[in-house]
């Protein structure tokens, strides 16, 4: 069902480490006082940390994980019902418009459940409202958790008010987006190869902030600043966060968009589930006044809705800031 095409051009890549990073990867407990100093640390730093005690039920995350691999389960003329994804609805693996393909089929959908009226009834039938429930309830768990980092980050740099990220998140008109990615076990890929299948090639993420969870099923990837990959050991009770490239750009470059990537599992299918926390279309993202102390801006401004349409036309691995970088006058 899930077989390879002899057209279709994989990427494989060697592989990596478990795991090579000094420290480990950042653990922040957001039940604890440092957990502001230490998240700020972490985005510094690596762009990406894990959380404990994030406030998620745990029967919450395995209700929505039961939901999904029922879907993933499905054969693909019942899954194809939720899609094309243009950009929302059901995917297999072609990922964007630009031509990235990867060994992985994905549910992508708006946090705003209304925008999802004509994908989910016709893939789930008489179980729609029974996985609108679900997904409802996982996700404001996660948005909420997002909101407290988000203000964590705020207090740790000393900004004021302290919702300044986080109330992009509350607004209604809030551009946040929610993804379920399904890697299967690839077949051909025993554990003594020296490469990887590519299940969802390098990338930053464009929104603000990232929240993933996954079963417990190694592939997450991420890149240090050297250029090295390190394999993020798995742990689905924990959530793991990626700083995004609008964050990046209101820090004035102080945080990092974390550049990641999946490999494809020989044994085990992998399921993933990502809350993107993004802001309004039409709000304006630039470096925040109360960070700059005299520097001058890396970033043009631009909207949100400018970001992202231009990473539409963009292949996963572009430098999407690039475009709007200020160039030093030589």
């Amino acid at each position: 069902m899930f077989s390879k095409s002899p057209t279709e051009q994989y990427t494989y890549v060697r592989n990596c480490k478990q795991t090579t990073f000094p420290s480990g990867i950042p653990m922040v407990d957001l039940s604890k006082p440092d957990a502001k100093s230490l998240i700020v640390n972490a985005c510094e730093e690596l762009g990406f940390f894990k959380v404990i005690n994030h406030g998620v039920p745990m029967e919450a995350i395995s209700k929505l994980e039961s939901e999904a691999m029922d879907f993933f389960s499905m054969p693909l003329i019942e899954k194809q019902k939720a899609g094309p994804a243009n950009p929302f609805g059901y995917g297999n693996k072609s990922i964007g418009r630009s031509g990235d393909v990867g060994w992985v089929e994905y549910l992508l959908l708006n946090t705003n459940q209304e925008h999802n009226s004509s994908t989910l009834p016709s893939a789930f039938g008489h179980n729609t409202e029974k996985f609108r429930s679900v997904l409802n309830e996982y996700t404001s768990a996660v948005k909420k958790m997002a909101c407290e980092i988000l203000d964590l980050m705020a207090e740790g740099l000393n900004i004021q008010p302290k919702n300044v990220f986080s109330k992009l998140l509350l607004d209604k008109q809030s551009d946040s987006v929610f993804r379920v990615n399904h890697y299967p076990a690839c077949p051909d890929q025993g554990p003594d190869d020296e490469e990887n299948m590519i299940g969802f090639g390098e990338h930053t993420d464009p929104q603000i902030i990232s929240l993933l969870r996954s079963n417990n099923t190694s592939g997450f990837q991420i890149s240090l600043r050297d250029g090295s990959w390190i394999s993020v050991p798995p742990d689905h009770s924990s959530f793991f966060i990626n700083v995004g490239d609008s964050l990046q750009v209101m820090t004035n470059g102080r945080f990092r968009s974390v550049r990641h990537r999946v490999v494809a599992n020989g044994f085990k299918s992998r399921l993933s589930m990502i809350y993107f926390g993004g802001p309004p279309l039409s709000e304006k993202i630039a470096p925040l006044p109360s960070l700059m102390k005299g520097k001058e801006s890396l970033y043009k401004e631009f909207t949100w809705f400018e970001y992202k349409n231009s990473t539409y036309g963009s292949r996963l691995a572009d430098n999407r800031l690039g475009l709007f970088e200020r160039i030093a006058a030589s």
